[in-house]
């Protein structure tokens, strides 16, 4: 049970958040564009009854996300959101009512298979509880600094796939760290109770930078297509998680003749997700 609730759990954050992002974009397609960071956005999509819905679907995978990291490690938890992808083309086609043809359902079939190769070579192990502060501070820092740098460099590009993908890879470093700090404040909630919770500086700092992550997502759902934004969001997010999980929270991963294996299972998944972004009959 240790592995089958946190994936379990995981595996509806993802299917939830796949949907939230399909429903997002559909929303922000509907209000102007603009050149530059707007945080007016927030509130033109608020009119729009299918962002709403997305929000619901994101409070969903929010509740999901947060069971998984209260019973699992972030590096077994979070690699698990490279499903997003898949799954919010699948949605998108789906509400489009039109079949994917046979290339992706293959190059879905290359990222399930690989990140399963993945997760069982690599056996992400370790729940540690409590993280110092001095652990906390650089990673906050170099977090901060790469979300600005990209957010900058993808809000000086014109709508389009470049604009979409910089935009993508900030929301990714903003999601990653937001779980972080999440996985922190559900132990904190779980052994101070309320009090605990609501006193820590994690539990502030984790709704921040979600409401950051929100606000660059509408942004670069509104960017460009779905198919250039989401594999820099799930890459993204999977590769800062894991890093975070083994400096911040020193979870292990399984090294030796077992890195074979691993690799490979990287390599299928970028090798399907950039078959799925390339698709120009993906959903956009």
């Amino acid at each position: 049970m240790g592995v089958v609730l946190p994936v379990l759990f995981a595996l509806l954050a993802a299917v939830s958040n796949a949907l939230a992002t399909v429903l997002q974009r559909r929303a922000a397609l509907t209000v102007a564009q603009h050149q530059g960071f707007r945080a007016g956005l927030v509130l033109d999509l608020l009119r729009r009854p299918v962002w709403l819905a997305g929000i619901l679907a994101v409070i969903v995978a929010g509740a999901g996300q947060a069971a998984a990291l209260a019973t699992g490690p972030l590096s077994l938890v979070q690699p698990l959101f490279v499903l997003e992808l898949p799954l919010a083309l699948l949605i998108a086609s789906l509400m489009a009512r039109r079949p994917m043809p046979g290339a992706l359902w293959l190059a879905v079939a290359g990222v399930v298979a690989g990140l399963g190769l993945a997760l069982v070579a690599a056996a992400p192990s370790g729940n540690r509880t409590h993280v110092a502060l001095d652990r906390w501070l650089p990673a906050l820092v170099v977090c901060g600094a790469a979300v600005l740098a990209l957010a900058a460099a993808g809000l000086r590009r014109p709508p389009g796939r470049a604009r979409a993908g910089c935009l993508g890879a900030a929301t990714a470093v903003c999601y990653a760290l937001t779980a972080a700090l999440m996985k922190t404040s559900m132990h904190l909630l779980d052994e101070g109770g309320i009090t605990g919770f609501l006193t820590a500086w994690q539990t502030y700092a984790f709704a921040a930078a979600g409401l950051c992550a929100l606000l660059l997502l509408e942004h670069a759902m509104q960017g460009g297509p779905l198919v250039a934004s989401q594999p820099a969001l799930t890459l993204g997010d999977a590769s800062v998680s894991l890093l975070l999980g083994v400096l911040l929270y020193e979870e292990h991963v399984r090294s030796g003749w077992w890195l074979v294996p691993q690799l490979l299972g990287v390599a299928l998944i970028v090798t399907g997700v950039f078959a799925l972004a390339r698709s120009g009959r993906a959903a956009a």
